[in-house]
């Protein structure tokens, strides 16, 4: 449920909406950037790969009365990795699904998460489908494995809102999770995370003991 803020901190008429929001997509695909990118506007070249999941947060000013907070899930792509998943996509009122423009293989994976959301999440979820790496293929077209048309067409077809987004450029980000937030019921927000409160964000790790954290991806 939207949580109106306390009297004297924004106007009378003023929302404050905070959602779980939840990223999956194949490993190297550029999540963990996305979210760099959207919550610190920041970019690295070289990052480790995610072990389990990471939680951050990040709101956006709608309008002058109204701002959505969104508690983000960026959870690991490995594909040891793939049954932790459910615990971080439960009740998540959106989610970002994310393929590599670059590889093909990418966006196959990205259709098996969706399946698998709608198939199994909140059947009232918004699912947001983003081919990353569009910094690629901009000055290199021939690097271009999955053209915007064939990735428009399924999601039109699969109901998901699109964007092609470059997390080193920033290109499109913000927009990206403006839209979502545009389609999201402002009367439906979820709970806090108890566990998980600072904006800065805290890595969570896997329960399988004497697990290592995965290779540089350059995402």
């Amino acid at each position: 449920m939207a949580t109106r803020s306390p009297a004297g901190t924004r106007g009378s008429n003023s929302r404050f909406a905070q959602f779980k929001l939840v990223l999956l997509g194949e490993s190297a695909v550029g999540k963990s950037s996305l979210v760099l990118r959207f919550v610190k506007d920041q970019f690295d070249d070289y990052r480790e790969s995610t072990i389990g999941a990471a939680f951050l947060t990040q709101t956006i000013s709608l309008d002058d009365a109204t701002t959505v907070k969104f508690e983000i899930w960026d959870t690991a792509g490995q594909e040891r990795y793939k049954s932790l998943a459910p615990m971080y996509y439960r009740n998540a009122n959106c989610a970002v699904v994310v393929y590599d423009i670059t590889q093909s293989s990418s966006l196959d994976k990205a259709k098996q998460w969706v399946k698998e959301l709608q198939r199994q999440a909140n059947e009232n979820i918004i699912i947001a489908l983003a081919g990353n790496k569009l910094d690629l293929v901009t000055d290199q077209p021939d690097k271009r494995a999955i053209t915007t048309a064939d990735a428009e067409a399924y999601a039109n077809e699969a109901n998901l809102l699109f964007f092609e987004t470059s997390a080193k450029t920033s290109e499109n980000v913000r927009e990206l999770f403006t839209a979502i937030a545009k389609k999201l019921p402002l009367d439906q927000a979820g709970p806090r995370n108890p566990r998980a409160a600072g904006r800065g964000g805290v890595t969570l790790q896997p329960e399988t003991p004497g697990t290592q954290k995965g290779g540089i991806c350059t995402c």
